[in-house]
């Protein structure tokens, strides 16, 4: 038949019960040869209805343990290693079954139903033409569907068990989109020149760039247990020489059941492209601590921002770890509703209470507490961005000062067990109105906690700070992929500035332990790993993406923005950490207030941001925050007036304006 007509059909996989009727078409094949070898070689004549009879108790034998086994399963997309590991199991469970009715036929009938040498030789035969009718199948479709062309030339990284596993796998794929080629080891000490079939190209600096476009190989598969290779710069060598890095994020995830057999989801749709969060080092999150089970599980617990990047983090792992109630305080209808679809869908034995409301209006937030009574709050409701706050620092002091006031007080007033309160890095020696917003907001939590504590109350105030999180709304690494989609430029504020990062789940995970191990008073700081170069990171991005920075996407720098600064720190100069049983979570030694006195500052400080009285605001900040210090900002000019001890600036200066 012409190869060409076949492959027009373009058969992606075969119907699983044609494989189970062909297996069981092999099975009574076996069987009908071991009655003729009796008949024509032992002169052993069985009567039509016995050869019957005993055909159907084989055959039903067989059909139960295939269809438990799901030996019929995966023929095209798995590799024969499985598929004869599937088969061997079932052909011996089935021949055992078959020797236990034997032996009890032959106890309670004193006769043999069938001979046990016969019961072998079933199982023999039938086991040699399984595994033929299955690379018959493999071979038809890589026939049919032309396997290799189009496909794109690819290495798998490493010589190991999963490496060749998911390299053979990949080559049998039928209608897949990668054709690996050979493994490429890293290790000098491994001398094979092949494995499997599989050429062993050895990584070597100098020349493996030249090897890949020499043999028209244009990627490197890997999985996820070689992230760390990949994180410490590994990566990098593929990405400046042009050379696509896919993951796999676990090898036997192409394995899943698919009882109709109607799954046509190839191994290729589980490989993705590289992303910048992949290479940047952060360790998987595994929610299973048993310090946070031990306090939420069973809890009633309050989330403000609850639909924000952190904010709903934390929700979707509280519900995890099972809170009796879990009730989202937000402002925002749109995110609260997707939200409540989501938990709805993922988490549907969660009790979730949607609550609509804003921090600033304590009456509303007091209504939160009075009808359900938290133990826990998290407080992730704040303005985040440094330019936008900039602009509007009223509304910065009212949402993130007036607004964790509100939710503090109320916390201690309806006498709630943890209250959580999320902070940034840029509270640290802030720079702009956002980052000192977020450091009277700590100051005002600890404090509070001190004065309560005096007056025996038992409500424990906690303060959580870390830097920037991967992916959240309005970060720096969703903008950079707008912008290269658009196709470019790419824009850093400056080529030498770095942050932290970690991502979401991870920094949320972080919050909820340290919330849970602290008895009050503490500032915790997160391991936030080694600070990033933005511009560094834009250069990857535009590699990843299969672009060469300067040439098809230009990186542009337009200067710092409003407020902000090039390093970021988690730690003031004077303060100093103490470690905890995690090795990621740290508490800081911070300056202490009194708690009478931070009432009359903070109050008369939301007092001008209420009259919308900008320039008397800010100053009153950085008298009592004196380490806020403004950067490429307008407030600037407030410093060099409280430099001057209040006297006025010159006329000339710029005078910071209200909104």
């Amino acid at each position: 038949m012409d190869l060409r007509i076949l492959r027009s059909f373009k058969v992606r996989t075969t119907p699983r019960w044609i494989i189970l009727l062909l297996d069981m078409v092999i099975v009574l094949i076996s069987y009908a040869a071991t009655v003729i070898a009796d008949t024509y070689s032992l002169h052993i004549v069985t009567g039509p209805l016995n050869v019957l009879f005993v055909a159907a108790i084989v055959i039903g034998v067989y059909f139960v343990v295939s269809y438990i086994s799901k030996s019929y399963t995966c023929v095209i997309r798995l590799s024969v290693i499985e598929d004869l590991y599937r088969i061997f199991i079932a052909v011996i469970i089935a021949s055992v079954i078959l020797c236990v009715i034997n032996a009890l036929w032959l106890v309670f009938a004193h006769a043999e139903l069938i001979k046990f040498w016969n019961i072998l030789v079933i199982g023999a035969l039938s086991f040699s033409m399984m595994m033929i009718e299955r690379l018959c199948i493999k071979y038809l479709y890589m026939r049919m569907n032309n396997a290799t062309e189009g496909r794109k030339r690819v290495l798998v990284l490493g010589t190991t068990f999963n490496s060749v596993f998911l390299a053979n796998a990949l080559k049998g794929e039928i209608g897949g989109k990668y054709l690996p080629v050979g493994l490429l080891s890293i290790k000098s000490n491994n001398t094979n020149s092949e494995i499997n079939g599989l050429k062993i190209y050895h990584f070597d600096p100098k020349t493996t760039s030249d090897e890949f476009a020499k043999n028209g190989i244009v990627g490197l598969i890997y999985d996820a247990k070689s992230n760390n290779l990949m994180s410490s710069g590994f990566a990098d060598y593929f990405i400046k020489n042009d050379i696509a890095l896919l993951a796999m994020n676990k090898v036997a995830e192409f394995e899943q059941d698919d009882p109709k057999g109607q799954n046509e989801k190839g191994i290729s749709t589980y490989i993705k492209e590289v992303q910048i969060e992949d290479l940047l080092g952060r360790d998987p999150i595994v929610l299973n601590n048993p310090l946070v089970s031990k306090h939420i599980n069973g809890s009633c617990v309050l989330i403000t921002g609850a639909c924000g990047s952190i904010g709903s983090e934390i929700v979707r792992q509280v519900a995890s770890y099972h809170a009796s109630k879990i009730i989202l305080f937000d402002q925002a209808e749109t995110p609260m509703h997707d939200i409540s679809l989501e938990m709805k869908k993922d988490y549907p034995d969660a009790d979730i209470e949607l609550f609509m409301g804003d921090v600033r209006n304590r009456e509303r937030v007091e209504e939160a507490f009075e009808k359900f009574h938290p133990s826990y709050v998290f407080h992730a409701a704040a303005y985040k961005h440094v330019p936008m706050m900039e602009i509007n620092p009223t509304e910065a002091i009212l949402a993130n000062v007036m607004g964790t006031r509100n939710v503090a007080d109320l916390a201690l007033k309806y006498g709630v067990y943890k209250f959580v309160m999320i902070s940034t890095d840029k509270a640290v020696n802030p720079t702009n109105v956002m980052g000192c917003t977020k450091r009277l907001a700590e100051i005002y939590c600890q404090s509070l906690f001190h004065d309560a504590q005096q007056k025996g109350k038992k409500t424990q105030f906690i303060t959580t700070r870390f830097g920037n999180v991967l992916g959240s709304n309005g970060s720096v690494i969703p903008l950079f992929r707008k912008q290269i989609a658009a196709g470019g430029p790419v824009t850093v504020t400056h080529k030498e500035i770095i942050r932290y990062f970690m991502t979401i789940p991870e920094a949320c995970s972080l919050v909820l332990e340290a919330g849970c191990m602290g008895n009050g008073g503490e500032i915790y700081i997160f391991d936030m790993g080694e600070p990033v170069k933005i511009y560094d990171m834009a250069r990857r991005m535009i590699s990843l993406a299969g672009l060469k920075p300067d040439v098809d996407i230009k990186i542009e720098e337009i200067g710092l923005r409003p407020g902000e600064k090039l390093y970021e720190e988690l730690l003031n100069d004077k303060e100093k950490t103490t470690a905890t049983v995690n090795k990621k979570i740290m508490v800081a030694k911070v300056k202490m207030y009194d708690y009478k006195d931070v009432c009359t500052h903070i109050d008369k400080i939301i007092t001008f941001a209420s009259k919308g009285d900008v320039h008397e605001m800010v100053y009153a900040m950085k008298e009592f925050v004196p380490e806020y210090k403004s950067m490429h900002s307008k407030f600037e000019a407030i410093d060099k007036e409280i430099e001057n001890e209040g006297k006025p600036i010159a006329p000339n200066a710029v005078q910071p304006t209200a909104e």
